[in-house]
């Protein structure tokens, strides 16, 4: 895999607000795991939000949080308010991992965060444009992205479950 293209700063130095307003405080992950994740609320892909949860459920005693980050450039499938994308995820799956504000990941509007990740190249290569709504890159304790994966990868997946457990040890 190829390292971060970031300058050498972590992707969780970036200002992001949070769902509900005012800063998200990515520095708070630190020495944590975390994955994050552009999320929608009305996508083909939308029911991995179980997964999701049950990862966060399942680690975050150990040091792991997932970071949910509503984006709605992919036909758009997360057109809420931040009021109606908390209610649908609290609601219809129970999410209690962090939100951040609505933002781009892809294009002249891209968020920083999203500039920090687009480098890091998945498995099979991929590197660049996040290619569809619950895009994953997993944060290591040390800061840096430690894995990609595509959007099609389920939460529960063995590869991506193997990639959580091998950054917390």
């Amino acid at each position: 895999m190829t390292t971060t293209e970031n300058n050498g700063t972590s992707p969780l130095d970036v200002e992001i607000g949070t769902l509900q307003g005012g800063p998200a405080n990515l520095a708070q992950y630190a020495g944590k795991a975390v994955l994050i994740v552009n999320v929608a609320s009305k996508c083909g892909l939308t029911p991995q939000y179980t997964g999701l949860e049950k990862l966060q459920e399942q680690y975050a005693e150990r040091g792991f949080t997932v970071l949910g980050v509503p984006c709605n450039q992919f036909l758009g499938q997360e057109p809420g308010s931040a009021e109606e994308i908390a209610e649908f995820c609290s609601a219809t799956y129970g999410v209690t991992f962090p939100l951040t504000e609505k933002v781009e990941v892809n294009g002249e509007g891209r968020h920083a965060l999203y500039e920090r990740l687009v480098g890091f190249a998945d498995a099979e290569g991929h590197s660049g444009d996040i290619r569809w709504n619950f895009e994953k890159f997993l944060i290591g304790r040390d800061g840096e992205v430690v894995a990609r994966f595509s959007p099609q990868t389920e939460p529960e997946s063995a590869e991506l479950v193997s990639a959580v457990e091998g950054a917390l040890a």
